[in-house]
């Protein structure tokens, strides 16, 4: 083949996909989908279809310069309670010991109704630590049931050698061993004791999956490392999977809109991954996703993960019938009731039929309607249905289905009901719509959304059954992504190396900001990332006195726009113009640098119904594949060489800085060069700021244009 590759793998419950992708084109060349070998274990499922995609399309070993995996091996562990039981070790010494005691004692979490993740803890004085005592207090756990240590100090953040010490010791002992200091450098014992205590419970089937699959990969003589799925929407290599399995949890929920955001270019939208059963709806806000602290059992955890809102109203939900009306959609599918969809019944399968209730569990009502044809098979009702009914499903959508047995389904519901086939389907959408409306405004009002912008993204295989009919109802723009069923597996394809590193650090100097930053960097690069690539972004919490470093990265020397199409000025004025709500004629392009442009419009609107109408301007930056990573209204902007920093920006921030007798307000900033965006918007003081852009700027050249933009 000659052409460079990149290769994703998805392995769901039911399914194991696979695409393959143009390394420079981003162009899907192939895609495949086989059952899921759970029999057989994963590992072979996987080396089965990377063989069947490798010899389809003459690939080589090769050609292929990147792999990832996404798996949801860690979060179905947890759903199913099969994870390792944990032995703590807690330490800490003086008046910080008694607390530490109750702190480090993580009790039994449920993860599912009768499913525990069981551990037990001991406790040792910091300042009297032996080996020898080390070596009794895990033989000690080990007695009561522990399969997998954790080494938990209280400030080890600051000082990990006790917590080593104890991962030394149980390493020699066989045992797999988790620091507290590896999952989180955040004060917060408690919560980071819960954390390791998840981590480890993970290992020990972690481990073995990962050691499988890694030796399946290299059965195919594929020489690029196999890189994992996390759940923040990046990858890290199989190496630091082994050590923080965690970081996999949730990640089937992460490739979706991971795929969303680097194939899709959106902007600021809302992300539907929807299948048979039920749909995550995620938020991407000026070209990024939001991440949040994920919950085990209800117990929250240091693990940052997308913020993914699941709602069991997808494709196959059933309709739910009450005395001759429709009451509800969901939350059970036709494939958890084993039963067909009408729409995808095939030609002349219904041609009459009656109505019949079942209970798709043993425990469920007796209300989900189902239809028996004239030759006693069954097909469920599906809001699959009732989209395609309705003609919210467009020809060659994977969720189109057969118009003749789907209308004589709906017309037999509709007469059980009273009513016509076509209101029957609208008040299944309706209710469906309603319930997907609530959580879509709450995201909206909690991200501070703008809906004259935001799109609404289909993805999945019942993507189309959704976005659709919500945006009409919404009154939002919707799209559908494109290779929507493959969305997830494409995000695998297309992913970046990223880290992330939080401290608590009240009023951060520049010798803390320039120290994280080194650290994240060390941490991705043995993630995997080729150093050149990576970019860092410092934020900080003013409020909870978080310090936090997120590194982003690629396995290869590539940016992230590599081989996408570049917009004339004319096309991105118009995204711009369109991003603020201005006309066209009224947005102006007013400079550039690097891939990012930057366009200025006035934008017209009317107060007191329509008698005043009010002018303002605002900015927009656009970077050249027609992605707006920023829109702002009363924003301020300035473009200067590196070796003007000093005079030029300095004189821009201050003029733009709010003095009052207790403090001066510095206004947010973002700062644009090459191909990086810089967010400054967490920068409390004027001299955090120019630490974090003198650093990163370092190495540009002294005439190297910046573009920086303020607002308050």
């Amino acid at each position: 083949m000659g052409k460079k590759v990149r290769i994703g793998i998805d392995v769901g419950g039911t399914f194991t996909d696979a695409v393959v992708i143009d390394a420079e084109s981003y162009e899907v060349i192939a895609k495949k989908k086989i059952p899921t070998t759970h029999n057989e274990g994963v590992a072979h499922g996987v080396v089965r279809i990377i063989t069947a995609l490798m010899d389809e399309q003459a690939i080589s070993p090769e050609d292929v310069t990147f792999i990832a995996h996404g798996t949801t091996q860690a979060t179905n562990a947890l759903l199913e309670g099969d994870v390792a039981a944990v032995g703590i070790l807690g330490m800490a010494t003086g008046i910080d010991a008694r607390g530490a005691k109750g702190e480090t004692n993580v009790e039994s979490i449920e993860l599912a109704p009768g499913k525990f993740l069981k551990s037990c803890h001991t406790f040792e004085d910091s300042k009297s630590l032996t080996d020898e005592g080390i070596a009794a207090a895990i033989q000690d756990l080990q007695r009561r049931g522990a399969e997998v240590i954790v080494a938990s100090e209280a400030f080890s953040v600051d000082n990990p050698a006790n917590e080593r010490r104890v991962m030394d010791a149980a390493g020699d002992m066989g045992l797999y061993c988790t620091g507290g200091h590896e999952i989180s450098q955040l004060y917060g014992l408690k919560m980071r004791t819960r954390t390791a205590v998840v981590n480890a419970s993970l290992i020990p089937k972690m481990m073995e999956t990962a050691n499988m699959t890694e030796q399946a990969v290299r059965d195919t003589k594929i020489g690029s490392d196999l890189m994992i799925m996390r759940c923040d929407g990046g990858v890290m290599s199989i190496e630091e999977v082994r050590k923080r399995p965690i970081l996999t949890m949730l990640s089937g929920l992460a490739a979706g809109v991971a795929g969303a955001l680097m194939y899709e270019k959106v902007s600021d939208g809302i992300f539907f991954e929807a299948g048979g059963t039920s749909v995550d709806i995620s938020v991407i806000k000026n070209g990024k996703v939001m991440i949040k602290y994920a919950q085990v059992g209800g117990h929250k955890t240091y693990l940052q993960s997308l913020d993914v809102r699941t709602l069991g109203v997808a494709g196959g939900s059933m309709i739910r019938v009450q005395n001759n009306k429709i009451v509800d959609v969901g939350p059970r599918s036709a494939h958890i009731a084993n039963k067909q969809y009408e729409c995808f019944a095939p030609e002349g399968a219904i041609t009459s039929a009656k109505v019949q209730m079942v209970s798709p569990r043993a425990d469920d009502p007796c209300e989900y309607a189902t239809v028996l044809a004239q030759d006693g098979k069954e097909y469920s009702l599906t809001l699959a249905g009732a989209a395609n009914l309705l003609g919210y499903v467009p020809e060659g959508d994977y969720a189109r289905g057969v118009a003749a047995p789907n209308e004589a389904a709906w017309q037999t519901l509709g007469s059980y009901t009273g009513v016509s086939a076509r209101e029957a389907a609208r008040q299944v959408m309706d209710i469906a719509m309603g319930k997907l409306a609530v959580v879509v405004e709450d995201l909206i009002d909690e991200y501070e959304l703008d809906r004259n912008f935001i799109t609404l993204v289909g993805g999945g295989g019942s993507g189309a059954v959704i976005v659709n009919a919500l945006a009409e109802k919404m009154g939002l723009k919707a799209r559908m992504a494109k290779n929507a069923p493959y969305i997830s597996t494409i995000g695998v394809a297309l992913a970046m190396v990223r880290e992330q590193l939080e401290r608590t650090v009240a009023n951060p100097t520049d010798k803390d900001i320039k120290a994280i930053r080194a650290d994240v960097i060390e941490r991705i690069v043995r993630s995997g990332a080729k150093e050149d690539t990576v970019d860092v972004a410092i934020e900080i919490d003013a409020q909870k006195n978080i310090l936090r470093a997120i590194a982003t990265g690629a396995t290869e020397l590539r940016q992230k726009s590599l081989g996408a199409k570049e917009l004339t000025r004319n096309e991105l004025g118009a995204i711009a113009a369109e991003s603020l709500g201005a006309k066209t004629e009224r947005t102006r392009y007013v400079c550039g640098t690097g891939r990012w442009s930057l366009f200025e419009a006035e934008i017209q609107k009317k107060a007191l119904g329509g008698l005043i109408k009010l002018r303002r301007s605002g900015v927009a930056v656009v970077d050249r594949e027609g992605v707006v990573r920023l829109r702002k209204e009363k924003a301020s902007y300035i473009l200067f060489p590196k070796n003007r920093q000093g005079n030029e920006f300095h004189s821009f921030l201050d003029d733009h800085t709010t003095y009052s007798d207790a403090n001066a307000t510095i206004p947010k900033v973002f700062v644009f060069y090459k191909e990086k965006m810089l967010d400054l918007s967490g920068m409390q003081t004027a001299e955090q700021l120019y630490s974090i852009l003198e650093v990163e700027t370092e190495t540009l050249n002294d005439e190297e244009p910046i573009l920086a933009v303020a607002y308050q």
